[in-house]
């Protein structure tokens, strides 16, 4: 637990250093642009990303433990089977200890989803599901999950995602369901260890 509050305080001061340049936004709203109008439809579900082996990596951002001096190195790559995979080695070295990997877009109204899911095969260990509800939010809002080493589709109640700053949970309400600006998965280690999620599909119902 310790460890998981010092790898939430650095990832929110890597987010003050500047992660979030403007050029790169225009093309993760266009990406999350086209992944609506070409999946969503006229259903009741909301497609963040889809990946496939044409997928436009540009808007998708591997931050991890190396902005504040850490040692762990994560990568975000596309797979033969069209697949994401976000991978890498975490190190306790320098106080390190997580790796991420995020994607910020313009807010989307979200107030008709309930739930988060997320089409993944993981190597057995816990990730953490963030989102942020707006671009300039001080803090996150968190789901941990556990992987089982085979393919599995992991739901996430929104209402369930509970607020973080610095490494602390808040005394306010979770997540209020309104909007999302950013989603991002996120590792902590309690010792030197690699790790590796294959992500299909990220989407809103």
């Amino acid at each position: 637990m310790r460890l998981m509050k010092i790898a939430l305080l650095t990832l929110f001061l890597a987010g003050l250093i500047g992660c979030r340049g403007g050029d790169k936004t225009v093309a993760r709203d266009e990406i999350l642009s086209r992944g609506q109008q070409q999946e969503a439809g006229d259903t009741d579900e909301l497609i963040i990303s889809k990946f496939s082996e044409d997928s436009d990596l540009g808007g998708w951002e591997v931050e991890d433990d190396v902005v504040m001096g850490g040692l762990s190195r994560g990568r975000f790559s596309i797979n033969e089977e069209g697949n994401a995979v976000f991978s890498g080695d975490i190190s306790l070295e320098n106080n390190g200890g997580f790796s991420s990997v995020q994607y910020y877009f313009d807010p989307i109204d979200v107030a008709r989803y309930t739930t988060a899911l997320l089409r993944v095969r993981g190597d057995g260990k816990r990730y953490q599901f963030l989102v942020e509800s707006e671009r300039n939010d001080r803090h996150y809002y968190v789901y941990e999950f556990q992987t089982n080493g085979e393919w599995q589709i992991v739901e996430i109640p929104l209402a369930e995602m509970y607020p973080v700053y610095r490494g602390d949970r808040l005394d306010i309400p979770n997540f209020p369901g309104e909007t999302i600006a950013q989603v991002r998965l996120f590792i902590t280690g309690e010792k030197p260890d690699s790790f590796r999620i294959e992500i299909e599909k990220i989407w809103l119902k």
